[in-house]
């Protein structure tokens, strides 16, 4: 199968296919007609790539090149990193990342926030000073 890539990537794809005993057999695949830029090319051809491993169950959808050929190759690596992140607990690691990010971005406490504003005035007073006088 050829998916318009480099033979040492694909390659490596097909090994890691195997390591994790991952067949092509096992993966259902769909072609859907692409949205957004790419022009004539996306508007008639099925670009979108939709694979789903039977096994796990886990769908990937890739519509990111505007050849099929390579979005199948890109679609099937999504696929193979989200069922090693699966295999390999890594999905627990995700997890943490994405409450991580969630605890960051949360509301500030009213102290927090008013020490914040406080040294945003300070660095604007600051500023302020290194201003040239306008003379008139």
């Amino acid at each position: 199968m050829n998916f318009g890539v480099r033979l040492d990537k694909e390659q490596a794809l097909r090994e890691k296919m195997a390591r994790l005993n991952i067949y092509e057999a096992d993966i259902e695949e769909r072609f859907i007609r692409s949205g957004g830029k790419g022009g004539q090319n996306v508007n008639k051809v099925a670009t979108c790539v939709y694979l789903r491993h039977r096994h796990t169950r886990i769908e990937v959808k890739c519509q990111i090149d505007r050849s099929q050929a390579v979005n199948r190759f890109l679609a099937r690596r999504l696929l193979v990193e989200k069922i090693e992140r699966q295999i390999l607990g890594l999905a627990q690691e995700e997890r943490s990342r994405i409450e991580k990010i969630r605890r960051q971005k949360r509301k500030r406490s009213k102290r927090a926030k008013e020490k914040m504003l406080h040294d945003k005035k300070f660095h604007s007073f600051k500023k302020e000073l290194r201003r040239r006088p306008d003379f008139e």
